[in-house]
């Protein structure tokens, strides 16, 4: 998996991000960049609980559908979403359209606002499962990590839904919590650096 492609540009990715159109500019300007902010967070553990059993490609195309549908994935207005809301995002065909995933990700939005009141923030939450780099296998080598199990644990003791191991792996790796693009790759270097200029939130108290 940690095969590098030489994009028209001239330099080597990531073999994914030469898979798909859209994937090299998700790939250079996303994906393994640490985030801090809540909405965005948030919208990505939505986002990979509906790809279960899907690919990115099928999300990443439908994703300002998603946005569109879900209130911009804002957590406290997706709370307040109720059956009726389900029933019309069934309707909704520039989305997923399956019950559980939709009706999980609006109990994980109420779930969120617990978090926030527990940790401060999903962010001071999400990034106190970093792992330490020197505990990292070879990039893109694994689908589940001692931290994506620990994260998915926490989260599902706490009511969160479609938060399995694997999505929360996917999930670690997109928002920069742990560098998983491959050696050799562009965007690796790039990646670390946004990592030692970024000051993770701290919790707010033990979780």
């Amino acid at each position: 998996m940690s095969r590098l492609f030489t994009a028209p540009d001239g330099l080597p990715r990531c073999a994914w991000a030469g898979s798909a159109p859209d994937f090299l500019r998700y790939h250079d300007e996303e994906w393994g960049y640490p985030v801090g902010g809540d909405i965005r967070l948030f919208e990505k553990v939505c986002l990979e609980s509906f790809q279960s059993g899907l690919s990115w490609r099928t999300i990443l195309d439908k994703r300002e559908n998603f946005r569109a549908a879900f209130a911009g994935f804002d957590f406290n207005k997706m709370a307040k979403f109720d059956e009726t809301d389900v029933e019309r995002l069934l309707q909704d065909k520039g989305i997923i359209r399956h019950r559980g995933k939709i009706e999980a990700v609006i109990n994980n939005a109420a779930r969120a606002q617990e978090l926030v009141a527990e940790a401060g923030s999903l962010a001071a939450f999400f990034w106190s499962f970093e792992p330490k780099p020197e505990d990292l296998p070879e990039p893109q080598t694994v689908s589940t990590s001692p931290e994506s199990v620990a994260l998915s644990k926490a989260l599902k003791k706490r009511g969160w839904k479609f938060v399995g191991p694997t999505t929360a792996f996917a999930f670690m790796q997109a928002m920069g919590l742990i560098n998983d693009h491959a050696y050799g790759c562009h965007c690796r270097e790039k990646a670390s650096a946004a990592r030692r200029a970024f000051t993770p939130p701290a919790l707010k108290a033990a979780v």
